[in-house]
């Protein structure tokens, strides 16, 4: 599978375009040679991504984001493949989620309780869904559904959430569109 693929299909999963996509779809990743920046955020940045992902997807009978290693995932995109201004608008977003956390508790993100987390994370869902409903075309986008896009697109590209979180044959065969469905099955990896 390649990169377009894959952003096609989170596109389609989010429900909404993927940030970066059509600049990505264009031109691609920039190369190694064009990169002036070794990495967008520092590590205590990307352990704070591996917990907001694993709040996003959790690890529950499969493992969740941060198995992953999600934030590492997230650091290399935006780094890649965003433009100066995504990744202002991403870096400047996990600061100011980082600092309102902690003066809302009192506490770090990755200290935190999960209870603690699940209610930050779920305001600032809220917060994202009221930005996006009253954005004109023009605004950028919210940096947590950058952030979520970026999570699902890490993780069901993972061999982790390919293989054991979707149904997955190494070996594809013919298409039959006629498959026997059980209710509560897995939903197909793409091959």
């Amino acid at each position: 599978m390649n990169r377009r693929t894959i952003i096609k299909q989170i596109s389609i999963l989010t429900g909404a375009a993927f940030v970066g996509g059509e600049l990505i779809l264009q031109t691609g990743c920039k190369s190694e040679k064009t990169i002036k920046a070794l990495s967008l955020f520092n590590n205590e940045q990307i352990t704070l991504l591996d917990e907001i992902g694993d709040i996003i997807i959790p690890t529950t009978d499969t493992p969740g984001a941060k198995a992953v290693q999600i934030g590492s995932f997230i650091n290399k995109i935006a780094t890649d493949c965003y433009s100066k201004n995504e990744q202002d608008i991403l870096v400047k977003g996990i600061e100011k989620m980082k600092l309102d956390f902690e003066k809302k508790y009192s506490t770090s993100f990755v200290e935190a309780p999960i209870n603690q987390r699940n209610e930050f994370l779920n305001a600032v869902n809220l917060e994202m869904k009221q930005y996006t409903q009253n954005k004109k075309y023009e605004d950028p986008e919210h940096y947590f559904l950058m952030l979520k896009q970026l999570t699902i697109l890490g993780y069901f590209s993972s061999e982790i959430g390919a293989s054991k979180t979707l149904n997955y044959i190494p070996v594809p065969t013919k298409y039959d569109g006629n498959y026997p469905y059980k209710v509560g099955d897995k939903a197909w990896a793409t091959s």
